[in-house]
């Protein structure tokens, strides 16, 4: 585990999801590790009776006294059943993000780190967002967030996400692509990278082989990266997906631009599905996450692995020790 400056600690909101998911459990689990929480001063919000009834179940201890517990009350949360869908549990989900959302707007925390939420709970309590990018963004008045999974020395950026993939093959024109780009720059620059070496992943096969298998490359992927050179940003002609992420991964690229969604996730989850963690940059604040779901099938069961819940907070560590550094 890599270790941020000893003399930074910063505070970060850990919101505990579902409560009827593994988030309860997994967060539990990571604030019981030692070299994570010396690292920063973390606070757990969530509902503490829920937190007593999942380490009572599944046999943990309570938590260190030096981890501070802001406890929401919502409706209904003593019929909260574990692995059950329900309008009480998007209810309490969705407290817990506003909540860390009034800590970051008022200016008391330097981070969130949220455990999994579910979309049909939220729909279920009539929240208007379909996830926490949307919750996030609306809360903290941040227009227009970026995502950013980070798996190791892997960092990538989506140009689309929950599309169709017919709608993300037609969203892509060089104007979009450009704007793109230079939004990843400004994204890499801000976490202390000035002059990131950007990586743009083709769409068609072999980067569609002179126009042998489509012509989106020499269209908009092409001309977008050509101009983004031309003002001085170090961004490479598109370059086969079944080749881009290994490239950066061998540190030829610090961050790869995946076009859809499952082009990136695959890399990444392939690479290590359970340190995968996204973070959601362009807001007040950092945000980092989990990039699995409430896993309900083994809700407090006492089986959930934290390893992703560990690295999510770990990352915020990193990425604010980082940022911090390239400031002083």
């Amino acid at each position: 585990m890599s270790h941020a400056l000893a003399t930074y600690k910063p505070i970060l909101a850990i919101t505990m999801g579902d409560p009827a998911g593994i988030g309860p459990e997994i967060v539990i689990r990571s604030l019981h590790d030692q070299d994570i929480i010396s690292l920063c001063e973390p606070i757990l919000v969530g509902n503490s009776r829920i937190l007593e009834r999942c380490a009572n179940v599944i046999g943990l201890p309570k938590l260190p006294n030096r981890v501070r517990i802001v406890s929401v009350g919502t409706e209904g949360i003593d019929q909260i059943e574990p692995g059950r869908i329900s309008r009480e549990s998007g209810l309490a989900a969705e407290a817990y993000i506003r909540e860390a959302c009034k800590m970051a707007v008022a200016g008391n925390i330097d981070a969130i780190v949220t455990a999994p939420i579910n979309k049909e709970s939220l729909r279920l309590a009539g929240v208007a967002h379909v996830g926490h990018t949307e919750m996030l963004a609306s809360y903290l008045g941040a227009s227009d967030p970026l995502t950013l999974f980070i798996t190791g020395n892997l960092r990538i950026f989506f140009l689309t996400r929950h599309m169709s993939l017919r709608q993300a093959v037609d969203y892509i024109t060089a104007e979009r692509v450009y704007a793109f780009i230079h939004k990843v720059h400004r994204a890499m620059a801000s976490l202390g990278i000035e002059r990131p070496r950007i990586g743009l992943a083709a769409l068609n096969p072999h980067a569609s082989d002179g126009g042998q298998f489509g012509d989106e490359e020499e269209k908009h992927l092409m001309p977008a990266a050509s101009r983004a050179r031309r003002g001085g940003i170090n961004c490479s002609d598109p370059v086969g997906a079944d080749s881009i992420f290994h490239m950066a991964l061998e540190g030829r690229f610090d961050c790869v631009i995946s076009l859809y969604h499952d082009q990136g996730h695959i890399a990444a989850k392939t690479r290590d599905f359970y340190r995968t963690v996204t973070a959601t940059l362009g807001m007040p604040v950092l945000r980092t996450s989990v990039d699995h779901g409430t896993a309900l099938d083994i809700a407090w069961k006492g089986i959930a692995n934290p390893i992703s819940m560990k690295t999510a907070i770990q990352t915020a560590i990193d990425l604010l020790a980082l940022k911090h550094r390239t400031q002083k």
